[in-house]
């Protein structure tokens, strides 16, 4: 009986190491975890980036040195409380002309 318990020690070792390797925090299971976070963290950046980008544009809109007289007038009127309640802002894109 004492020439197994050696053997025996090492086996439990050795599969608890396996079990490890495939179920641990950091094993083959939480590949599949791991990559899906991945993706999941990318559309979160890309979403976040896009808004970045709209509030930069937004940013340089407000400049002191080159103000677009538009969004001036409709930021200091939003702020004061001065847009009657039927009035609606529409937000044109860059380029358009009216």
């Amino acid at each position: 009986m004492n020439r197994a318990v050696g053997p025996a020690v090492a086996l439990i070792a050795v599969l608890a190491m396996i079990g490890y390797i495939i179920f641990g925090p950091t094993g083959l299971y939480a590949w599949g975890d791991y990559s899906q976070s991945v993706e999941k963290k990318r559309v979160i950046l890309s979403e976040l980036t896009k808004k970045q980008i709209e509030l930069q544009n937004r940013v340089n809109l407000l400049d002191r040195r080159r103000v677009d007289p538009d969004l001036a007038d409709e930021y200091v009127r939003e702020k004061l409380g001065v847009m009657h309640p039927d009035e609606i802002a529409i937000p044109l894109e860059p380029g358009a002309k009216p």
